[in-house]
């Protein structure tokens, strides 16, 4: 493991493995919880469900205790964007919008993912911002994947093709000042990958590089503002938000979606690496 002059950590194909192993813990916690979620399940239950699902993989929530945060997954339902309390007092609707960000770590590596899903019979339109989330999500982690490859990679490569999935999409509106990270044997590292930017700046995406991407958009105003419980970050003006994470590692030939459990080579093809363990 090595840092570069951005302080980055560099891992090895090695390491890459043990991320893999945690994050196919937290693709199997997220499964658990997409399938329960119903109307009349609370957020605490899905908590419940996936702290299950690490421990018996013998590892740990990343979340639970990080920073004081009292739960092993975020739960933000509706116009909550991000890091939302799961409580058994929090009941699902028929129609609402979770979602689910969940992270384990194995051997003191990290892996972290999250997902948006419908509560029942929920507005296609709801629907469709999650599919754009995801669809902007896999197009930044091509462009990573494409730089790496082709050597000329930089960090807002990824943040203009997330960007610009979302605005040839729809009006929706791109969170700002919250983003994807770095990650490794902690789970928030440098760099910080904004959802949004101009293409060719900072850091060269190169070999070694571990990145967890999250778009988070929302069907009005970007604006969010943070509730007095500290964490639970909202819509300004109460529109519905979906969020949605994986965490890649990059090769030299391409990228490794250590916590999707095909690796990405359903979204992405031959732009998974050959080496892939």
């Amino acid at each position: 493991m090595a840092r570069n002059e951005q302080n980055i950590q560099l891992k090895s194909v090695e390491q890459f493995e043990l991320m893999r192993a945690a994050g196919l813990v937290v693709a199997a916690a997220l499964d658990a919880m997409r399938d329960a979620v119903a109307p009349g399940v609370s957020t605490g239950d899905l908590d419940a469900i996936a702290e299950k699902v690490i421990r018996d993989a013998g590892a740990i929530p990343s979340f639970k205790g990080y920073h004081g945060f009292p739960a092993s997954i975020c739960a933000s339902v509706n116009e909550q964007v991000v890091h939302g309390i799961p409580s058994t007092e929090q009941i699902l609707r028929e129609g609402d919008l979770i979602s689910l960000d969940c992270g384990a770590i194995l051997e003191g590596w990290h892996g972290d993912s999250a997902i948006t899903v419908g509560v029942g019979e929920t507005d296609p339109a709801l629907l469709r911002m999650a599919e754009v989330a995801e669809d902007a999500m896999w197009a930044g982690i091509a462009a990573a994947a494409r730089g790496v490859a082709n050597g000329r990679g930089r960090l807002t490569d990824i943040s203009f093709n997330i960007e610009k999935v979302i605005r040839k999409a729809g009006r929706y509106g791109i969170v700002d000042g919250y983003g994807g990270h770095g990650i490794g044997t902690e789970m928030h590292q440098d760099p910080h990958v904004l959802n949004h930017g101009k293409p060719g700046r900072g850091v060269r995406v190169v070999p070694g590089m571990a990145l967890a991407i999250e778009p988070m958009i929302t069907m009005g105003s970007p604006r969010t503002v943070e509730l007095d419980d500290g964490w639970t970050v909202v819509t300004r003006d109460g529109s519905r938000a979906a969020h949605v994470e994986h965490t890649m590692a990059l090769l030299d030939d391409g990228v490794w979606v250590t916590t999707a459990p095909d690796g990405g080579r359903a979204r992405l093809g031959d732009l998974v690496t050959a080496k892939q363990p």
